[in-house]
């Protein structure tokens, strides 16, 4: 498939879009792959969905499943993302405590992936960072949260483009970072319990 600027602007339509676009009867682990790049392509790593769920969507607008090649394109998709999923699942930036503890864990699989020479795997890395990095200052201008955790998350949305800009340095300037006079004055208190 030709890189293609799509119309979309939901996940939902662009699935149909592109479903539209390769013109196919029938759909099956190839057309499920196209469809899972455009989204890629699109909306970033983390708006990927299951070739289980595209099917659905698919299937829904008119769609026949090669149901036998749809479950093997989804158990193979599920294999592969079921570390990426698992590693994602145990980090959390909702304070100062746990953000830390998330960092640490961040640097160590970084610095793992990158003895083992995987690219890949640094890219999914660098994914899942940006993806909670997003998600933080999405909660950050919410205004049912108090000014307190707000800083905070803001805070934390720093360490994380910190560490996508410059992993390397990342460990020795998040020292100097919680010690700095700044960060004192703003979290003392929160900070007493990292």
């Amino acid at each position: 498939m030709t890189v293609k600027s799509w119309s979309a602007r939901t996940r939902q339509d662009l699935i149909i879009e592109v479903w539209e676009d390769l013109d196919c009867e029938s759909v099956g682990a190839r057309e499920l792959e196209q469809i899972q790049h455009a989204l890629r392509e699109k909306f970033g790593e983390g708006a990927l969905e299951s070739p289980a769920s595209i099917a659905r969507t698919v299937a829904d607008e008119g769609a026949v499943l090669r149901h036998s090649e749809v479950f093997a394109c989804d158990v193979k998709w599920r294999k592969q993302n079921l570390a990426k999923w698992s590693f994602r699942e145990g980090l959390d930036f909702a304070d100062l405590s746990s953000a830390f503890e998330s960092v640490v864990k961040l640097e160590e699989k970084r610095l793992q992936l990158q003895a083992d020479n995987e690219a890949k795997g640094l890219r999914e890395l660098r994914d899942i960072a940006a993806a909670a990095r997003k998600d933080l200052l999405l909660q950050a201008r919410s205004k049912i949260i108090d000014d307190g955790a707000r800083e905070q998350l803001k805070e934390i949305s720093q360490w994380l483009a910190i560490w996508l800009q410059s992993a390397e340095l990342f460990s020795d300037w998040l020292d100097l970072r919680r010690r700095s006079l700044d960060y004192r004055k703003r979290f003392s208190e929160d900070e007493r319990r990292v």
